[in-house]
């Protein structure tokens, strides 16, 4: 049985308040899924996600030493394809490789997307968690907007 993207088996994430920048804290039963509710935190932050597709695929391999900086190397990720090519991921499939992860991120126009609120321009590093936790994977971290 597949379960809906939205099904709290899979994971969340909100935004939390935070003086001057955007705060996430995203969650799910496995270092992937925690990953890419962060992703989705982040985008949802922003842009209203609801009901957009994506049309072009980007593939990409992040590399890092630690899982923390694992979570800044994906959504630095997201940052540069927003930054250089206006698009967002609608969706995240992540896949563990040596080292990092392979990333296939399905992308939308943000000028297809309505607008919530200011795109984050970094991920800062002062606060940032990234570890599992009971029933799964946790992870807290702001963005400078």
């Amino acid at each position: 049985m597949e379960l809906p993207e939205d099904s709290p088996l899979l994971g969340g994430h909100r935004s939390v308040p935070h003086t001057a920048d955007l705060r996430i804290e995203a969650w799910g039963p496995t270092r992937a899924a925690c990953l890419a509710q962060a992703v989705r935190g982040m985008c949802g932050s922003f842009l209203d996600l609801a009901g957009a597709a994506g049309g072009r695929r980007r593939e990409v391999v992040v590399r890092a030493d630690t899982d923390e900086d694992l979570l800044v190397a994906l959504l630095e990720e997201v940052v540069y394809w927003l930054d250089t090519h206006d698009e967002v991921p609608v969706e995240v499939r992540l896949t563990a490789v040596p080292g990092g992860l392979r990333a296939l991120l399905c992308m939308a126009d943000i000028g297809t997307l309505p607008v919530l609120g200011a795109a984050p321009k970094a991920v800062t590093l002062h606060g940032l968690t990234f570890a599992p936790g009971p029933g799964g994977w946790q992870c807290s971290f702001t963005l400078d907007v």
